[in-house]
């Protein structure tokens, strides 16, 4: 489903400034794979997601999506194979139009425009089923203006936005980080209903170890722009975060940095 292969990038090369956030990552997802990323600050995990995501061109290397090089294919292009949802509960939604209206534009992404306005009966009918999947009640204010949500709220919505049409990868960029821990075990818990009810390939970067450990099938950890280590299958499911620490000073040769939010 995604190839990722040999991929480099700097930013600012030649200047001060210079910065080599990816060396020679390669990566490859299988349908329904469910990654975890991890790593520091300045890891490189960001800038993997937002090379897959097109939001630069990688320097060196090819990027394949479901069998088609999207290398060198602008973000707003690449977006039709892609669901996306941000750190901040901001992005992603448009706040002053309802939650419905939201649905909608989420739903016909990538359609023909036309001059049909408005949402049918039937479209409130499915958009209604699927807000009561998200067990917040947001099914009784389907009219509500997203700006008025929660940031637990608005991003619940944005998962189901990003996922309405089934995208080849879903691409989740810390997206609890900004969120309270109640309300982050609550999103988390419907990333795994969505991704699970359409078995979506995704790619999930986290800050928490625990989180990382928990959710998906595969865990990656980076380190100066590499992927350090790759961990999958039973050997995921019995690690411990002392087993991640550990494993991280074996391949990197270097204490892992002492940041709590990565313990916690």
């Amino acid at each position: 489903m995604l190839d990722v292969k040999n991929i480099y990038k700097t930013f600012n090369p030649g200047t001060v400034n210079e910065k080599t956030a990816l060396r020679n990552v390669s990566l490859q997802l299988s349908d329904g794979d469910f990654v975890t990323v991890i790593g520091g600050n300045g890891a490189g995990k960001s800038t993997l997601l937002n090379a897959v995501a097109g939001s630069f061109i990688v320097d060196e290397g090819q990027i394949l999506i479901d069998g088609i090089d999207v290398t060198k294919t602008p973000e707003y292009q690449r977006a039709k194979y892609l669901g996306r949802v941000f750190q901040d509960p901001h992005n992603g939604t448009a706040a002053t139009m309802e939650i419905q209206e939201n649905l909608a534009l989420a739903k016909r992404r990538g359609e023909k425009r036309t001059l049909r306005v408005g949402i049918t009966k039937q479209e409130t009918e499915e958009y209604r089923e699927l807000l009561k999947t998200l067990d917040l009640g947001l099914e009784d204010r389907m009219t509500a203006k997203v700006g008025l949500l929660s940031g637990g709220q608005r991003q619940a919505v944005t998962l189901l936005m990003a996922t309405l049409k089934k995208p080849k990868i879903l691409l989740l960029d810390e997206h609890t980080a900004a969120l309270d821990p109640k309300t982050a075990a609550k999103v988390l818990e419907t990333t795994d209903m969505l991704v699970g009810k359409d078995n979506l390939t995704t790619i999930m970067i986290t800050h928490n170890m625990r989180d990382a450990i928990k959710h998906g099938n595969r865990l990656i950890m980076m380190n100066e722009g590499r992927i350090i280590l790759d961990i999958r299958g039973e050997e995921k499911m019995k690690l411990t975060v002392a087993d991640l620490l550990q494993k991280f000073e074996e391949v990197s040769g270097q204490e892992f940095a002492n940041d709590q939010a990565l313990l916690s």
